[in-house]
């Protein structure tokens, strides 16, 4: 996985919602496919992100193979005062990917 993008307002106001877009660079290998030998070609999928905010789950799903190449997400979350967001990938490696975005609530 690469270094992921994050697209949220950087200021909003006290409640309000705010659209949230995420990408992030990841082959997706769906496990049915061959190589040129014939065998199968192991799965390898970000198969959960998690978006938190202050430390509260804010928004989370679940992926399954059919999910294309570089997932984009899109979803709104409610901006109740100043903080952080972390968002999270996690791969059927093991391997986790997170990156953090502030924003002002004025």
């Amino acid at each position: 996985m690469s270094r992921p993008r994050v697209k949220l307002p950087k200021k909003a106001a006290a409640g309000e919602i705010i659209t949230i877009k995420t990408l992030v660079n990841h082959k997706m290998e769906s496990g049915q496919r061959k190589d040129k030998e014939g065998n199968t070609i192991p799965r390898l999928i970000i198969n959960s992100f998690q978006c938190n905010f202050n430390g509260t789950p804010v928004f989370s799903c679940e992926i399954e193979p059919a999910v294309s190449a570089n997932p984009f997400m899109e979803f709104t979350a409610k901006v109740p005062e100043s903080g952080e967001f972390e968002f999270i990938w996690k791969d059927d490696n093991g391997d986790v990917l997170s990156t953090k975005k502030k924003i002002t609530v004025a």
